[in-house]
């Protein structure tokens, strides 16, 4: 989609596994890797919250492999990671209110499921494995920005599993000596993301009722603030740990983020003008579990993996806003 490159390797002699290929942050992964010409690109996923459409322009592509499978059977985790280089493990099932409705799910794919991809990619000799942790691990620590040494209690079974999967990580590491590198995403949003179901993510879902002119809700006032993460910046992070050179980034932890925050209001309102419209919201008590405001400090990104976001709030939402208009108009 870009022709922006973030890696100085040659990828034609690299094999590489996204879980969760078929979702949003994965898919535009995978759409890189073939991009810039990776040896083989193999997507594992159950397309329980992934797409098949988000995986069709690859289907032509030699390159690209697709093995329906979930991660919860460490069978299925063994086969995906068989003659694998790196892993960017991506599959998850997100949101906060999910994990507060469904905790034993939450707990069952981000915890048992990604035990289980350590355990394999253990197995199978992997170079780097790189895994999407998340800011909700931050819970109630106030301060700002967050910067990863300092977190606070989680707030829903989400973070906790979350935080989970960095503990796994970081033991996995020193016990076994698999190369892990951990991505706290703070509201990554762009092309692919699914405005549709329960749990759709607030910036398509805005585009999507705006276009449509049904009821827009807002949590709380409004005012909650969120360092908003174009994907294109989470794909540079992926790419830039699972090819990483720096010994000092191994079983590190990095937020992945912008380093601006802006309000929920704001952003709406910045939808409104890019659409053209007057649509108003309406106002919500407050989700539980969520938090107050975020903002990532990035620089640790910067200084071991060479992290520089290519994209703002500003010119992503920009792209993201022309997406969905292109879909629903």
């Amino acid at each position: 989609m870009y022709d922006i490159q973030y890696h100085k390797q040659d990828l034609s002699q690299y094999s590489f596994l996204v879980t969760g290929g078929a979702g949003f942050i994965g898919s535009n992964l995978v759409e890189y890797l073939l991009k810039f010409g990776a040896k083989k690109v193999r997507v594992f996923d159950n397309l329980s919250t992934g797409r098949a459409s988000n995986l069709e322009e690859f289907e032509s592509n030699p390159a690209f492999e697709f093995f329906e499978g979930d991660i919860r059977s460490l069978d299925d985790c063994r086969k995906a990671c068989k003659g694998i280089d790196y892993v960017s493990h991506q599959a998850a099932l997100g949101s906060v209110p999910r994990s507060i409705k469904e905790p034993e799910n939450t707990n069952a794919v981000n915890v048992d499921g990604f035990l289980n991809m350590l355990i394999a990619a253990k197995d199978e000799g992997v170079k780097m494995f790189v895994y999407a942790s998340s800011s909700s691990v931050y819970g109630d620590e106030a301060s700002l920005p967050k910067v990863e040494s300092k977190i606070g209690s989680p707030l829903s079974p989400y973070a906790v599993s979350k935080y989970t999967n960095e503990l796994y990580a970081k033991v996995f590491n020193t016990t076994y000596g698999l190369k892990v590198i951990g991505l706290r995403y703070f509201n990554i949003f762009g092309p692919k993301q699914d405005p549709n179901g329960m749990y759709a993510a607030v910036i398509p879902l805005f585009v999507s009722k705006i276009l449509a002119c049904t009821e827009v809700f807002i949590d709380g006032d409004g005012e909650q603030t969120r360092d908003f993460t174009f994907v294109e910046n989470a794909v540079q992070a992926n790419v830039l740990a699972m090819l990483n050179e720096n010994a000092e980034a191994v079983a590190q932890i990095f937020n992945i983020a912008v380093g601006e925050n802006f309000s929920v209001n704001r952003l709406y309102t910045d939808i409104q003008k890019q659409l053209d419209s007057n649509h108003a919201p309406t106002y919500r008590e407050t989700r539980k579990g969520d938090i107050r405001n975020s903002l990532a400090d990035i620089s640790k990104a910067k200084d071991l993996l060479g992290y520089k976001p290519q994209f703002n709030f500003g010119n992503g939402l920009a792209i993201t806003v022309d997406y969905f208009r292109n879909i629903y108009q």
